[in-house]
């Protein structure tokens, strides 16, 4: 059976780590027409319509000045022959930016691509959001130059050149059973009616089934057994990695940490599947992985 790839995950995509240093390489595909390179505004993707969203590349005629403009330009890999890379115009006032297309948050309209399509726009967000909050040295405070093809940054100064990679912040996502009922929770800042299940960030010197036990502690008073791995989703909203685990409560009886949640409550099988989604109660988005976490709990038995 075929590996299921959670959205905004990029499977098996050549990212092309061995070209990265290829300097002439590199200049090479990006005069190539056949090459795709997708603008990026102000942490904000380019697509064709917002109502039926596909990537937008830059035209061949108008690239090369875009290009030697940009902030930042990135190699994102190989796919079928065509390279594909990402060009930061956040230099571009709006009106300027706004001959292109439609430059829009990809939370608003990821779910609507195709999977693939998806995930470049994903990886490419996260890598500029990496870029914008790395200008300067965390050692010296002097500015830093990418490197690798934007897959490193370097700090300028001869006596330090400290070299930074890109980093994504681990967190766990758990779905928390006991018996056939799951837990479900909300937080206050969340559109209305929408609950999903509990997640938490890992901390330093801390295993991922530990924050998971931690974090179901601190926000709800419950105690786990049966901690087990699910799958992962990278989650570039704005630099996250969502560690997906299934764990069973050892009591129905919670205590909400009502600084962490609004709510949380025990639902059944059937209580899931006659959710109204609307602003009384609402499933997480679909491209998201505490989705998946649910809709694999409701096929468990129907």
């Amino acid at each position: 059976m075929a590996r299921r790839v959670n959205f905004y995950a990029t499977g098996e995509f050549n990212r092309a780590v061995e070209r990265r240093e290829d300097v002439a390489w590199i200049r090479e595909k990006l005069a190539d027409p056949a090459s795709r390179l997708y603008p990026i505004w102000r942490l904000r993707n380019y697509v064709s319509d917002p109502e039926a969203p596909r990537p937008v590349v830059l035209d061949p005629d108008r690239r090369a000045a875009l290009v030697e403009a940009a902030s930042t330009v990135i190699l994102l890999g190989i796919e079928a022959e065509t390279t594909h890379f990402l060009v930061d115009i956040s230099h571009l006032d709006e009106a300027a930016a706004n001959e292109l297309g439609h430059a829009v948050d990809l939370r608003a309209v990821g779910v609507l691509m195709p999977q693939r399509e998806g995930a470049l726009l994903a990886y490419a967000r996260g890598l500029t959001y990496w870029h914008d909050r790395h200008k300067f040295c965390g050692a010296c405070g002097s500015p830093t130059e990418a490197k690798a093809a934007g897959h490193q940054r370097q700090c300028i100064n001869p006596d330090c050149g400290i070299v930074q990679f890109p980093r994504t912040d681990p967190a766990v996502i758990m779905r928390v059973t006991h018996g056939d009922k799951i837990l479900m929770a909300r937080q206050a800042v969340w559109a209305p009616g929408m609950h999903s299940v509990l997640a938490g960030f890992v901390e330093p010197g801390e295993s991922l089934e530990d924050a998971v036990a931690r974090e179901v502690h601190e926000e709800v008073g419950l105690r786990l057994t049966r901690i087990k791995y699910f799958s992962s989703q990278p989650w570039p909203f704005p630099s996250s990695l969502m560690l997906a685990f299934s764990a069973e409560a050892t009591s129905e009886d919670f205590t909400v940490d009502e600084a962490e949640l609004e709510s949380a409550r025990w639902m059944t099988r059937q209580e899931l599947l006659n959710s109204p989604e609307d602003a009384t109660f609402k499933l997480p988005r679909k491209d998201s992985i505490s989705r998946r976490l649910i809709e694999d709990w409701l096929r468990l038995k129907f």
